[in-house]
């Protein structure tokens, strides 16, 4: 018996010794990087970019998917995954490091393999990083990361990974970081959640599959609802988009309204005092 009893001690032990080498880890599939590329390239069609190169790596900086709008110059392509794999083995937005390297710090861009150029973002899951996003080519390096913030929202901390019958549950610093830059919260198949961040006017738009409700959070803005939009264009499937609007009815929007726009309404933020937050809830039809 005390044979058995110490093989099994033994076995014990080396059981443990093995679960202490061994470390599990999320990692970014296929599937997961198609739903982050496809975020992306829908955002960059919303907003009306010139191009853009969207890479998405796994967390070791390996490329999984990489797709190029038509019109994007084509060195886009080798700057979106640079972006995207110092963006995932920093673990950190590449932004950051754009800042560092121009406050003086320009040794790091002699780091091997090494992109501090804004518009690479980290995908993260339960707090752990699983892969990442660049994005090149858009109409500025702002843009480029706003292309990548909304892929990498795709999947990041459960947003729109759900279903529209399971609860959705964000922590106020996540929504707070969201409307800094403007960004989904979640979006699904029947609806969609959107933190709204404006410092100018915008394009007048059209949806013709959603109908938006929008409540200002905070600030105020001219906006333009109805009327004919001007020199408007296809920008995605069921979105246009126009310079101005032409007639429609003027409003002057400020903390705490609430204005619903039904689908296929023209609507313009014509101007903003400042800054404006506002939740937009786009109900699908």
């Amino acid at each position: 018996m005390r044979i058995r009893i110490g093989m099994l001690l033994g076995l014990l032990t080396a059981a443990v010794t093995a679960s202490g080498q061994v470390v599990s880890t999320k990692n970014l599939g296929i599937a997961g990087a198609r739903a982050v590329a496809d975020a992306a390239e829908n955002t960059a069609r919303k907003l009306g970019a010139p191009g853009a190169a969207i890479a998405v790596v796994d967390q070791g900086g390996n490329l999984l998917y990489l797709v190029r709008l038509d019109g994007t110059f084509a060195a886009g392509s080798r700057i979106s995954e640079g972006k995207a794999r110092t963006a995932a083995l920093f673990k950190r937005p590449t932004k950051v490091f754009e800042d560092i390297v121009n406050q003086g710090r320009t040794t790091m861009v002699a780091l091997d393999d090494f992109t501090p150029l804004q518009g690479g973002v980290p995908v993260t899951v339960d707090g752990e990083v699983i892969g990442a996003i660049g994005v090149s080519g858009a109409a500025s390096a702002a843009q480029d990361e706003e292309i990548a913030v909304a892929g990498a929202a795709a999947l990041s901390d459960g947003m729109g990974r759900m279903s529209s019958d399971e609860i959705f549950y964000l922590e106020s610093d996540k929504v707070r970081a969201a409307f800094q830059k403007g960004a989904p919260l979640i979006e699904l198949s029947d609806y969609k959640v959107h933190a709204s961040h404006r410092d100018k006017g915008g394009e007048s738009e059209i949806h013709q599959k959603e109908t938006d409700i929008i409540y200002v959070l905070d600030g105020s803005a001219t906006f333009v609802t109805g009327g004919k939009v001007v020199d408007g264009r296809t920008t995605a499937p069921g979105e246009i988009r126009g310079a101005g609007i032409e007639g429609g009815t003027t409003r002057r929007l400020t903390k705490g309204d609430v204005i619903i726009v039904p689908q296929g309404t023209p609507h313009w933020f014509k101007e903003v005092d400042g800054v404006v937050d506002y939740y937009v809830v786009k109900v699908l039809s």
